[in-house]
């Protein structure tokens, strides 16, 4: 087990806590990492992208001129794809860019990268993450005393209150997420992730779960 230590919302330290080895400390998987956040991205493409074919342009069939004896070169309709305004050649047409990723693959690489922040020390275990009013500078003090405030955070929490949403909307470096949404791809695009005691719990029931 790996230790790492407990703070409260004025960044004091005020225990320590045992992080799970087969969440925080599983061996570097930069491969599978690289597999779950190209199926996620992927996965967002609406894959809307259209052009009109030779069968499709609006215009006539017919041949726009006779074959021989006027010196113009020769063409059989207006809308050939040589034309402006004619159809296009081999391009893109609706598809569905959704690919699927085994539930353990998915989880195998996200443990893999939360070991990589916890080696790198760019997780953060706060004790709790309970807001009285929604004040936006609530939040901002707390990340300015963890010295996170101009870094861009991720912070996973268990559940997310009203408060907490409302105060935190407003930061654009801060990203709250439901620990049980967290993918590999939120916690790439942040440079520390902060979690709370109740959301690291859930963390690992989530990600040493037997299937």
């Amino acid at each position: 087990m790996m230790e790492t230590k407990v703070l409260n919302i004025e960044g004091k330290e005020i225990g320590l806590i045992e992080l799970n080895k087969a969440l925080f400390g599983t061996e570097p998987n930069n491969a599978l990492i690289w597999e779950h956040v190209r199926i996620l991205l992927a996965n967002q493409r609406k894959g809307l992208a259209k052009t009109k074919s030779r069968a499709e342009v609006k215009g006539t069939g017919k041949k726009p001129w006779r074959q021989k004896g006027i010196g113009w070169a020769r063409h059989g309709s207006q809308r050939t794809t040589i034309w402006r305004g004619g159809g296009v050649v081999f391009g893109p047409k609706p598809r569905d860019y959704t690919m699927n990723i085994p539930k353990k693959k998915k989880l195998k690489a996200l443990t893999a990268l939360l070991s990589l922040y916890a080696n790198e020390n760019k997780i953060f275990i706060l004790d709790d993450l309970k807001l009285d009013s929604p004040k936006t500078k609530l939040i901002s003090d707390i990340l300015d005393n963890l010295k996170l405030k101009e870094a861009k955070t991720l912070v996973g929490v268990d559940n997310i209150e009203t408060n907490l949403k409302l105060a935190s909307r407003n930061l654009p470096n801060i990203k709250l997420k439901r620990v049980s949404d967290m993918n590999c791809y939120d916690v790439l695009e942040a440079e520390y992730l902060v979690l709370t005691k109740k959301g690291l719990e859930k963390l690992e029931q989530r990600c040493t779960m037997k299937e």
